[in-house]
Protein backbone atom coordinates (compact mmCIF):
# COMPACT_ATOMS: atom_id res chain seq x y z
CA UNK A 1 0.00 0.00 0.00
CA UNK A 2 1.64 3.21 -1.26
CA UNK A 3 1.59 6.12 1.17
CA UNK A 4 0.50 9.51 -0.14
CA UNK A 5 2.62 12.42 1.10
CA UNK A 6 -0.38 14.74 1.07
CA UNK A 7 -2.52 12.31 3.07
CA UNK A 8 0.34 11.52 5.46
CA UNK A 9 0.89 15.21 6.17
CA UNK A 10 -2.83 15.72 6.73
CA UNK A 11 -3.05 12.84 9.21
CA UNK A 12 0.42 12.60 10.74
CA UNK A 13 2.16 15.92 10.07
CA UNK A 14 0.77 17.87 13.03
CA UNK A 15 1.28 15.21 15.69
CA UNK A 16 4.79 14.37 14.44
CA UNK A 17 5.69 18.07 14.53
CA UNK A 18 4.55 18.27 18.16
CA UNK A 19 6.38 15.03 18.89
CA UNK A 20 9.61 16.42 17.46
CA UNK A 21 9.22 19.62 19.50
CA UNK A 22 8.66 17.57 22.65
CA UNK A 23 11.61 15.24 21.96
CA UNK A 24 13.78 18.24 21.09
CA UNK A 25 12.89 19.99 24.35
CA UNK A 26 13.67 16.85 26.35
CA UNK A 27 16.98 16.30 24.55
CA UNK A 28 18.08 19.94 24.85
CA UNK A 29 17.22 20.05 28.54
CA UNK A 30 19.05 16.78 29.23
CA UNK A 31 22.24 17.82 27.40
CA UNK A 32 22.21 21.36 28.81
CA UNK A 33 21.96 20.11 32.40
CA UNK A 34 24.47 17.31 31.82
CA UNK A 35 27.10 19.73 30.48
CA UNK A 36 26.41 22.21 33.28
CA UNK A 37 27.31 19.66 35.94
CA UNK A 38 30.11 18.16 33.85
CA UNK A 39 31.96 21.43 33.18
CA UNK A 40 30.56 23.84 35.77
CA UNK A 41 33.24 25.20 38.13
CA UNK A 42 30.78 25.35 41.03
CA UNK A 43 30.36 21.55 40.80
CA UNK A 44 34.09 20.74 40.50
CA UNK A 45 34.50 19.10 43.90
CA UNK A 46 31.10 17.41 43.80
CA UNK A 47 31.89 15.95 40.37
CA UNK A 48 35.27 14.67 41.63
CA UNK A 49 33.41 12.83 44.38
CA UNK A 50 30.43 11.44 42.39
CA UNK A 51 31.59 11.27 38.77
CA UNK A 52 29.12 10.86 35.89
CA UNK A 53 26.39 9.76 38.29
CA UNK A 54 26.02 13.44 39.26
CA UNK A 55 25.57 14.60 35.65
CA UNK A 56 23.12 11.83 34.72
CA UNK A 57 21.02 12.20 37.86
CA UNK A 58 20.63 15.97 37.43
CA UNK A 59 20.04 15.77 33.66
CA UNK A 60 17.30 13.17 34.12
CA UNK A 61 15.81 15.27 36.94
CA UNK A 62 15.44 18.21 34.53
CA UNK A 63 13.61 16.01 32.04
CA UNK A 64 11.39 14.72 34.86
CA UNK A 65 10.53 18.29 35.89
CA UNK A 66 9.48 19.11 32.34
CA UNK A 67 7.30 16.04 31.88
CA UNK A 68 5.77 16.21 35.36
CA UNK A 69 4.51 19.65 34.38
CA UNK A 70 3.32 18.66 30.90
CA UNK A 71 1.57 15.43 31.90
CA UNK A 72 -1.21 17.35 33.67
CA UNK A 73 -2.16 19.67 30.80
CA UNK A 74 -3.82 17.04 28.54
CA UNK A 75 -6.07 16.09 31.46
CA UNK A 76 -7.55 19.60 31.75
CA UNK A 77 -10.52 18.38 29.75
CA UNK A 78 -12.83 21.33 30.38
CA UNK A 79 -10.14 23.73 29.20
CA UNK A 80 -9.52 21.65 26.07
CA UNK A 81 -13.27 21.51 25.41
CA UNK A 82 -13.46 25.29 25.65
CA UNK A 83 -10.50 25.76 23.29
CA UNK A 84 -11.80 23.31 20.69
CA UNK A 85 -15.26 24.93 20.89
CA UNK A 86 -13.81 28.38 20.16
CA UNK A 87 -13.49 28.15 16.40
CA UNK A 88 -12.13 31.70 16.15
CA UNK A 89 -9.14 30.59 18.25
CA UNK A 90 -8.56 27.04 17.04
CA UNK A 91 -8.40 25.81 13.46
CA UNK A 92 -9.55 22.34 12.43
CA UNK A 93 -5.93 21.15 12.46
CA UNK A 94 -5.52 22.45 16.02
CA UNK A 95 -8.73 20.77 17.16
CA UNK A 96 -7.60 17.48 15.63
CA UNK A 97 -4.34 17.80 17.57
CA UNK A 98 -6.31 18.35 20.79
CA UNK A 99 -7.98 15.00 20.15
CA UNK A 100 -4.53 13.42 20.61
CA UNK A 101 -4.28 14.84 24.15
CA UNK A 102 -4.59 11.41 25.75
CA UNK A 103 -1.74 10.07 23.58
CA UNK A 104 0.45 12.98 24.68
CA UNK A 105 -0.48 12.29 28.32
CA UNK A 106 0.60 8.67 27.90
CA UNK A 107 3.86 9.72 26.19
CA UNK A 108 4.71 12.06 29.07
CA UNK A 109 3.81 9.33 31.58
CA UNK A 110 6.06 6.77 29.87
CA UNK A 111 8.94 9.25 29.73
CA UNK A 112 8.48 9.95 33.46
CA UNK A 113 8.79 6.22 34.15
CA UNK A 114 11.85 5.79 31.90
CA UNK A 115 13.76 8.77 33.26
CA UNK A 116 12.77 7.86 36.81
CA UNK A 117 14.63 4.57 36.29
CA UNK A 118 17.63 6.52 34.96
CA UNK A 119 17.42 9.04 37.81
CA UNK A 120 17.15 6.38 40.52
CA UNK A 121 19.98 4.29 39.03
CA UNK A 122 22.30 7.31 38.88
CA UNK A 123 21.47 8.26 42.46
CA UNK A 124 22.16 4.72 43.67
CA UNK A 125 25.65 5.10 42.20
CA UNK A 126 25.89 8.53 43.87
CA UNK A 127 24.98 7.10 47.28
CA UNK A 128 27.68 4.44 46.95
CA UNK A 129 30.20 7.15 46.02
CA UNK A 130 29.09 9.37 48.91
CA UNK A 131 29.90 6.48 51.21
CA UNK A 132 33.14 5.30 49.60
CA UNK A 133 34.61 8.70 48.65
CA UNK A 134 33.91 10.51 51.88
CA UNK A 135 35.74 13.87 51.75
CA UNK A 136 37.83 14.82 54.77
CA UNK A 137 38.83 18.11 53.12
CA UNK A 138 35.24 19.32 52.47
CA UNK A 139 32.95 17.93 55.20
CA UNK A 140 30.05 20.14 54.10
CA UNK A 141 29.98 18.35 50.75
CA UNK A 142 29.31 14.93 52.26
CA UNK A 143 25.91 13.28 52.47
CA UNK A 144 27.32 10.37 54.45
CA UNK A 145 28.12 10.98 58.10
CA UNK A 146 31.33 8.96 57.99
CA UNK A 147 33.41 7.06 55.47
CA UNK A 148 31.99 3.65 54.59
CA UNK A 149 28.47 4.36 55.91
CA UNK A 150 25.92 1.80 54.70
CA UNK A 151 24.28 3.24 51.50
CA UNK A 152 20.89 1.81 52.54
CA UNK A 153 21.14 3.77 55.78
CA UNK A 154 21.91 6.96 53.85
CA UNK A 155 18.80 6.45 51.70
CA UNK A 156 16.45 5.73 54.59
CA UNK A 157 17.68 8.51 56.91
CA UNK A 158 17.69 11.45 54.49
CA UNK A 159 14.74 13.47 53.19
CA UNK A 160 15.81 13.02 49.57
CA UNK A 161 16.27 9.26 49.97
CA UNK A 162 13.05 8.58 51.87
CA UNK A 163 10.88 10.72 49.59
CA UNK A 164 12.57 9.12 46.58
CA UNK A 165 11.54 5.66 47.78
CA UNK A 166 7.94 6.85 48.25
CA UNK A 167 7.88 8.45 44.79
CA UNK A 168 9.15 5.26 43.14
CA UNK A 169 6.51 3.20 44.96
CA UNK A 170 3.65 5.52 43.93
CA UNK A 171 4.89 5.69 40.35
CA UNK A 172 5.11 1.90 40.18
CA UNK A 173 1.49 1.56 41.36
CA UNK A 174 0.25 4.16 38.89
CA UNK A 175 2.16 2.67 35.98
CA UNK A 176 1.20 -0.98 36.54
CA UNK A 177 -2.49 -0.17 37.14
CA UNK A 178 -2.60 1.80 33.86
CA UNK A 179 -2.22 -1.33 31.75
CA UNK A 180 -5.12 -2.21 29.47
CA UNK A 181 -5.83 -5.53 31.19
CA UNK A 182 -6.17 -3.85 34.62
CA UNK A 183 -8.41 -1.09 33.26
CA UNK A 184 -10.62 -3.65 31.55
CA UNK A 185 -10.92 -6.09 34.45
CA UNK A 186 -11.00 -3.66 37.37
CA UNK A 187 -11.26 -0.03 36.37
CA UNK A 188 -11.56 1.21 39.96
CA UNK A 189 -8.00 0.06 40.70
CA UNK A 190 -6.79 2.26 37.86
CA UNK A 191 -8.96 5.17 39.01
CA UNK A 192 -7.91 5.18 42.66
CA UNK A 193 -4.20 4.56 42.04
CA UNK A 194 -4.11 7.31 39.41
CA UNK A 195 -5.53 9.74 41.96
CA UNK A 196 -2.38 9.15 43.99
CA UNK A 197 -0.92 11.84 41.71
CA UNK A 198 -1.89 14.37 44.40
CA UNK A 199 0.33 12.61 46.96
CA UNK A 200 2.99 12.19 44.28
CA UNK A 201 3.25 15.93 43.62
CA UNK A 202 3.26 16.84 47.31
CA UNK A 203 6.16 14.45 47.96
CA UNK A 204 7.88 15.71 44.81
CA UNK A 205 7.84 19.23 46.23
CA UNK A 206 9.52 17.97 49.41
CA UNK A 207 12.02 15.78 47.55
CA UNK A 208 14.45 18.63 46.78
CA UNK A 209 14.27 20.18 50.25
CA UNK A 210 16.82 17.68 51.61
CA UNK A 211 19.69 19.42 49.81
CA UNK A 212 21.70 16.28 49.11
CA UNK A 213 23.72 17.91 46.31
CA UNK A 214 25.64 21.13 47.01
CA UNK A 215 27.44 23.66 44.85
CA UNK A 216 30.39 25.94 45.65
CA UNK A 217 29.48 29.56 46.31
CA UNK A 218 32.93 31.26 46.45
CA UNK A 219 34.61 30.34 43.16
CA UNK A 220 36.54 33.64 42.91
CA UNK A 221 38.07 33.41 46.41
CA UNK A 222 38.56 29.66 46.09
CA UNK A 223 39.12 28.65 42.45
CA UNK A 224 38.54 24.93 42.03
CA UNK A 225 41.83 23.05 42.29
CA UNK A 226 43.69 25.80 44.20
CA UNK A 227 46.16 24.94 47.00
CA UNK A 228 44.61 25.05 50.43
CA UNK A 229 46.47 25.88 53.65
CA UNK A 230 49.09 23.27 54.67
CA UNK A 231 48.92 21.78 51.15
CA UNK A 232 51.94 21.96 48.83
CA UNK A 233 51.94 21.89 45.06
CA UNK A 234 53.75 18.55 45.24
CA UNK A 235 50.78 17.03 46.99
CA UNK A 236 48.50 18.63 44.44
CA UNK A 237 50.19 17.59 41.20
CA UNK A 238 53.17 15.40 42.10
CA UNK A 239 55.67 17.87 40.61
CA UNK A 240 57.85 20.77 41.85
CA UNK A 241 56.65 24.33 41.25
CA UNK A 242 58.35 27.61 41.90
CA UNK A 243 57.58 29.31 45.19
CA UNK A 244 55.98 32.31 43.46
CA UNK A 245 53.71 30.18 41.35
CA UNK A 246 52.89 28.14 44.42
CA UNK A 247 51.81 31.30 46.21
CA UNK A 248 49.63 32.39 43.26
CA UNK A 249 47.73 29.12 43.39
CA UNK A 250 46.99 29.43 47.09
CA UNK A 251 43.29 29.56 48.00
CA UNK A 252 42.10 32.85 49.42
CA UNK A 253 39.68 31.02 51.74
CA UNK A 254 38.13 27.65 52.33
CA UNK A 255 35.46 26.45 49.89
CA UNK A 256 31.90 27.15 50.93
CA UNK A 257 29.00 24.96 49.80
CA UNK A 258 25.25 25.43 49.80
CA UNK A 259 22.42 23.11 48.73
CA UNK A 260 20.45 24.04 45.63
CA UNK A 261 17.32 26.10 46.01
CA UNK A 262 14.39 23.77 45.19
CA UNK A 263 13.21 24.39 41.62
CA UNK A 264 10.72 21.58 41.06
CA UNK A 265 7.83 23.71 42.29
CA UNK A 266 8.67 26.31 39.62
CA UNK A 267 7.98 23.66 36.97
CA UNK A 268 4.89 21.98 38.35
CA UNK A 269 3.08 24.64 40.40
CA UNK A 270 1.48 26.34 37.37
CA UNK A 271 0.07 23.21 35.67
CA UNK A 272 -0.85 21.74 39.08
CA UNK A 273 -2.84 24.85 40.09
CA UNK A 274 -4.51 24.89 36.67
CA UNK A 275 -5.49 21.24 36.98
CA UNK A 276 -6.75 21.70 40.56
CA UNK A 277 -8.88 24.65 39.41
CA UNK A 278 -10.20 22.48 36.58
CA UNK A 279 -11.11 19.66 38.95
CA UNK A 280 -12.78 22.09 41.34
CA UNK A 281 -14.86 23.53 38.48
CA UNK A 282 -15.86 20.03 37.39
CA UNK A 283 -16.77 19.13 40.97
CA UNK A 284 -19.06 22.18 41.24
CA UNK A 285 -20.59 21.46 37.83
CA UNK A 286 -21.31 17.82 38.65
CA UNK A 287 -22.39 18.35 42.27
CA UNK A 288 -26.13 18.14 41.48
CA UNK A 289 -27.35 14.58 40.82
CA UNK A 290 -29.21 13.85 37.61
CA UNK A 291 -32.78 12.62 37.49
CA UNK A 292 -32.91 9.14 35.98
CA UNK A 293 -35.96 9.00 33.73
CA UNK A 294 -35.75 5.43 32.52
CA UNK A 295 -33.41 2.47 32.16
CA UNK A 296 -33.82 0.14 29.19
CA UNK A 297 -32.12 -3.22 28.78
CA UNK A 298 -31.14 -3.79 25.15
CA UNK A 299 -29.94 -7.00 23.49
CA UNK A 300 -26.28 -8.07 23.72
CA UNK A 301 -25.68 -6.82 27.29
CA UNK A 302 -26.33 -3.13 26.62
CA UNK A 303 -28.36 -0.79 28.80
CA UNK A 304 -29.72 2.62 27.86
CA UNK A 305 -29.92 5.26 30.55
CA UNK A 306 -32.03 8.38 29.96
CA UNK A 307 -31.58 11.32 32.32
CA UNK A 308 -32.53 14.91 33.07
CA UNK A 309 -30.17 17.57 34.41
CA UNK A 310 -30.69 21.27 34.95
CA UNK A 311 -28.73 23.55 32.59
CA UNK A 312 -27.18 20.61 30.78
CA UNK A 313 -26.03 21.70 27.31
CA UNK A 314 -24.00 19.77 24.78
CA UNK A 315 -22.80 20.52 21.29
CA UNK A 316 -23.62 17.99 18.55
CA UNK A 317 -21.09 15.17 18.80
CA UNK A 318 -20.45 15.54 22.55
CA UNK A 319 -23.36 13.69 24.14
CA UNK A 320 -24.32 10.26 22.77
CA UNK A 321 -28.11 10.59 22.54
CA UNK A 322 -29.27 14.06 23.41
CA UNK A 323 -32.68 15.41 22.49
CA UNK A 324 -34.66 18.44 23.58
CA UNK A 325 -35.96 16.88 26.82
CA UNK A 326 -33.41 14.34 28.02
CA UNK A 327 -29.96 13.04 27.33
CA UNK A 328 -28.75 9.48 27.57
CA UNK A 329 -25.98 6.97 27.28
CA UNK A 330 -25.74 3.44 25.94
CA UNK A 331 -23.49 1.30 28.12
CA UNK A 332 -21.97 -2.07 27.25
CA UNK A 333 -21.80 -4.30 30.34
CA UNK A 334 -18.13 -5.29 30.36
CA UNK A 335 -15.91 -5.39 33.44
CA UNK A 336 -16.59 -5.06 37.14
CA UNK A 337 -17.67 -1.41 37.20
CA UNK A 338 -20.34 -1.70 34.50
CA UNK A 339 -21.63 -4.95 36.01
CA UNK A 340 -22.04 -3.38 39.43
CA UNK A 341 -23.60 -0.25 37.92
CA UNK A 342 -26.12 -2.36 36.03
CA UNK A 343 -27.02 -4.26 39.21
CA UNK A 344 -27.77 -0.97 40.95
CA UNK A 345 -29.94 0.26 38.07
CA UNK A 346 -31.68 -3.04 37.32
CA UNK A 347 -31.55 -5.20 40.44
CA UNK A 348 -32.63 -8.81 40.16
CA UNK A 349 -36.24 -9.24 41.44
CA UNK A 350 -36.55 -10.97 44.79
CA UNK A 351 -38.89 -13.94 44.99
CA UNK A 352 -40.18 -12.99 48.45
CA UNK A 353 -40.95 -9.40 47.47
CA UNK A 354 -44.61 -8.44 47.23
CA UNK A 355 -45.78 -7.47 43.81
CA UNK A 356 -46.09 -3.67 43.79
CA UNK A 357 -46.53 -1.16 40.99
CA UNK A 358 -43.29 -0.63 39.06
CA UNK A 359 -43.08 3.04 40.08
CA UNK A 360 -42.94 2.08 43.74
CA UNK A 361 -40.51 -0.80 43.23
CA UNK A 362 -37.87 1.05 41.22
CA UNK A 363 -35.40 3.07 43.27
CA UNK A 364 -32.47 4.43 41.32
CA UNK A 365 -29.16 5.29 42.95
CA UNK A 366 -27.91 8.86 43.04
CA UNK A 367 -25.95 9.52 39.87
CA UNK A 368 -23.60 12.42 39.14
CA UNK A 369 -22.56 13.33 35.61
CA UNK A 370 -19.33 15.13 34.71
CA UNK A 371 -19.28 16.77 31.31
CA UNK A 372 -19.91 17.12 28.47
CA UNK A 373 -16.42 17.14 27.00
CA UNK A 374 -15.09 17.67 23.50
CA UNK A 375 -14.67 14.75 21.16
CA UNK A 376 -13.57 14.10 17.56
CA UNK A 377 -17.22 13.50 16.58
CA UNK A 378 -17.86 17.24 16.77
CA UNK A 379 -15.84 17.61 13.57
CA UNK A 380 -18.27 15.47 11.56
CA UNK A 381 -20.23 18.59 10.62
CA UNK A 382 -17.13 20.59 9.61
CA UNK A 383 -16.44 18.58 6.44
CA UNK A 384 -18.38 18.57 3.18
CA UNK A 385 -18.23 14.78 3.26
CA UNK A 386 -17.80 12.62 6.37
CA UNK A 387 -17.48 8.87 6.92
CA UNK A 388 -18.52 7.47 10.30
CA UNK A 389 -17.35 3.91 10.98
CA UNK A 390 -18.64 2.19 14.12
CA UNK A 391 -17.81 -1.22 15.52
CA UNK A 392 -20.42 -2.63 17.92
CA UNK A 393 -21.02 -0.32 20.90
CA UNK A 394 -18.66 2.15 19.20
CA UNK A 395 -21.76 3.56 17.51
CA UNK A 396 -22.60 5.61 20.62
CA UNK A 397 -20.51 8.72 19.76
CA UNK A 398 -22.29 8.96 16.42
CA UNK A 399 -25.78 8.67 17.89
CA UNK A 400 -25.73 12.36 18.80
CA UNK A 401 -24.67 13.16 15.24
CA UNK A 402 -27.73 11.32 13.93
CA UNK A 403 -29.98 13.09 16.45
CA UNK A 404 -28.61 16.46 15.33
CA UNK A 405 -29.32 15.61 11.68
CA UNK A 406 -32.81 14.45 12.64
CA UNK A 407 -33.49 17.84 14.21
CA UNK A 408 -32.33 19.60 11.04
CA UNK A 409 -29.44 19.09 8.63
CA UNK A 410 -29.58 22.36 6.66
CA UNK A 411 -27.58 24.43 9.18
CA UNK A 412 -24.41 22.35 8.84
CA UNK A 413 -21.58 22.43 6.32
CA UNK A 414 -21.95 18.65 5.90
CA UNK A 415 -23.34 17.70 2.49
CA UNK A 416 -23.05 13.91 2.62
CA UNK A 417 -22.63 11.37 5.40
CA UNK A 418 -21.48 7.78 4.94
CA UNK A 419 -22.46 5.71 7.95
CA UNK A 420 -20.90 2.23 8.31
CA UNK A 421 -21.84 0.08 11.29
CA UNK A 422 -20.28 -3.35 11.85
CA UNK A 423 -21.73 -5.66 14.50
CA UNK A 424 -21.07 -9.23 15.50
CA UNK A 425 -24.74 -10.03 16.19
CA UNK A 426 -27.83 -8.90 14.34
CA UNK A 427 -29.62 -7.95 17.57
CA UNK A 428 -27.12 -5.15 18.15
CA UNK A 429 -28.67 -3.07 15.37
CA UNK A 430 -31.86 -2.75 17.45
CA UNK A 431 -30.01 -0.32 19.76
CA UNK A 432 -30.49 2.54 17.30
CA UNK A 433 -32.76 0.96 14.68
CA UNK A 434 -35.60 3.42 15.24
CA UNK A 435 -33.25 6.41 15.06
CA UNK A 436 -31.73 5.22 11.79
CA UNK A 437 -35.13 4.57 10.26
CA UNK A 438 -36.45 7.97 11.39
CA UNK A 439 -33.50 9.76 9.78
CA UNK A 440 -33.90 7.73 6.59
CA UNK A 441 -37.60 8.63 6.30
CA UNK A 442 -36.96 12.31 7.04
CA UNK A 443 -34.36 12.66 4.29
CA UNK A 444 -36.55 10.80 1.78
CA UNK A 445 -39.44 13.11 2.57
CA UNK A 446 -37.16 16.11 2.00
CA UNK A 447 -35.93 14.65 -1.31
CA UNK A 448 -32.33 14.16 -0.10
CA UNK A 449 -31.87 10.37 -0.10
CA UNK A 450 -28.23 10.75 -1.17
CA UNK A 451 -27.38 12.81 1.94
CA UNK A 452 -27.24 9.75 4.22
CA UNK A 453 -25.51 6.63 2.88
CA UNK A 454 -26.10 3.77 5.32
CA UNK A 455 -24.24 0.44 5.28
CA UNK A 456 -24.77 -2.26 7.93
CA UNK A 457 -22.59 -5.36 8.28
CA UNK A 458 -23.14 -8.38 10.53
CA UNK A 459 -20.07 -10.58 10.87
CA UNK A 460 -21.48 -13.54 12.82
CA UNK A 461 -23.91 -15.70 10.83
CA UNK A 462 -24.64 -18.48 13.38
CA UNK A 463 -28.38 -18.73 14.11
CA UNK A 464 -28.89 -15.39 12.40
CA UNK A 465 -32.45 -14.14 11.96
CA UNK A 466 -33.60 -11.28 9.79
CA UNK A 467 -35.07 -7.99 10.98
CA UNK A 468 -38.54 -9.01 9.89
CA UNK A 469 -40.46 -6.04 11.31
CA UNK A 470 -42.02 -3.86 8.64
CA UNK A 471 -40.80 -0.63 10.23
CA UNK A 472 -37.18 -1.78 9.90
CA UNK A 473 -37.36 -2.44 6.14
CA UNK A 474 -34.92 0.45 5.31
CA UNK A 475 -32.31 -1.28 7.45
CA UNK A 476 -32.95 -4.76 6.05
CA UNK A 477 -32.26 -3.57 2.50
CA UNK A 478 -28.89 -2.13 3.59
CA UNK A 479 -27.79 -5.09 5.69
CA UNK A 480 -24.89 -7.19 4.40
CA UNK A 481 -23.42 -10.39 5.80
CA UNK A 482 -19.66 -10.49 6.40
CA UNK A 483 -17.01 -7.90 7.00
CA UNK A 484 -16.65 -4.72 4.92
CA UNK A 485 -14.12 -4.66 2.09
CA UNK A 486 -12.60 -1.44 3.27
CA UNK A 487 -10.35 -0.71 0.29
CA UNK A 488 -13.18 -1.07 -2.20
CA UNK A 489 -15.40 1.08 0.00
CA UNK A 490 -12.80 3.86 0.23
CA UNK A 491 -12.09 3.70 -3.50
CA UNK A 492 -15.81 4.10 -4.17
CA UNK A 493 -16.07 7.08 -1.80
CA UNK A 494 -12.93 8.61 -3.35
CA UNK A 495 -14.30 8.34 -6.91
CA UNK A 496 -17.60 9.89 -5.85
CA UNK A 497 -15.87 12.80 -4.07
CA UNK A 498 -12.83 13.60 -6.21
CA UNK A 499 -10.28 16.16 -4.96
CA UNK A 500 -12.16 16.71 -1.69
CA UNK A 501 -11.15 16.41 1.95
CA UNK A 502 -13.22 13.67 3.54
CA UNK A 503 -13.38 13.31 7.31
CA UNK A 504 -13.14 9.71 8.51
CA UNK A 505 -14.35 9.05 12.07
CA UNK A 506 -13.81 5.68 13.69
CA UNK A 507 -14.89 4.21 16.99
CA UNK A 508 -14.45 0.48 17.38
CA UNK A 509 -11.94 -2.35 17.74
CA UNK A 510 -8.25 -1.67 17.15
CA UNK A 511 -8.23 -3.92 14.07
CA UNK A 512 -10.74 -1.71 12.25
CA UNK A 513 -9.00 1.45 13.43
CA UNK A 514 -5.57 0.32 12.19
CA UNK A 515 -6.97 -0.69 8.79
CA UNK A 516 -8.77 2.63 8.29
CA UNK A 517 -5.73 4.59 9.44
CA UNK A 518 -3.54 2.91 6.82
CA UNK A 519 -6.15 3.45 4.10
CA UNK A 520 -6.44 7.15 4.98
CA UNK A 521 -2.67 7.55 4.48
CA UNK A 522 -2.57 5.65 1.19
CA UNK A 523 -2.50 7.33 -2.21
CA UNK A 524 -5.36 7.08 -4.70
CA UNK A 525 -5.93 8.30 -8.24
CA UNK A 526 -9.06 10.27 -7.34
CA UNK A 527 -7.02 12.88 -5.46
CA UNK A 528 -9.29 12.58 -2.43
CA UNK A 529 -7.68 13.23 0.97
CA UNK A 530 -9.08 11.21 3.87
CA UNK A 531 -8.46 12.78 7.29
CA UNK A 532 -8.52 10.17 10.03
CA UNK A 533 -10.16 10.88 13.41
CA UNK A 534 -10.46 8.29 16.16
CA UNK A 535 -12.68 8.11 19.24
CA UNK A 536 -11.26 6.37 22.27
CA UNK A 537 -12.81 5.34 25.59
CA UNK A 538 -10.14 2.99 26.99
Amino acid sequence: MVVSLRSWLANEGGKHFVLMLWLGANTWLFLKTFLLYFTGQQYHYLYKMLGLGLCISRASASVLNLNCSLVLLPMCRSLLTFVRGTHTVSSRETRRLLDKSKTFHVACGVSICIFSVVHVSAHLVNVVNFSGRYSEDFPALNLARYKGEDPKLIILTTISGLTGVLLVLILFLMFTSSSYCVRLSNYEIFWYTHNLFIVFYIILMVHMVGGALKYQTNIEAHPPGCLRANQSSTEQQGEELEQGEDEERRCGEEAHFLPHYPQTWLWVSGPLCLYCAERFYRYIRSSDPVTIVTVIRHPCDVIELRMLKKNFKARPGQCPTENKETFGIHLRVVGDWTERFTQLLLPEPRMDMEILPMVQQRRYPKLYIDGPFGSPSEEVFNYDVSVCVAGGIGVTPFACVLHALLDGWTGFRLQRLYFVWVCRELQSFYWFAELLCALHHKLWQENRPDYFNLKLYVSQTDNMQSMSEEKYRPLTSRLQVGRPRWKLLFDEIGKTNKHKRVGVFCCGPKGISRTLHKLCNSSRSSGTTFEFNKESFS
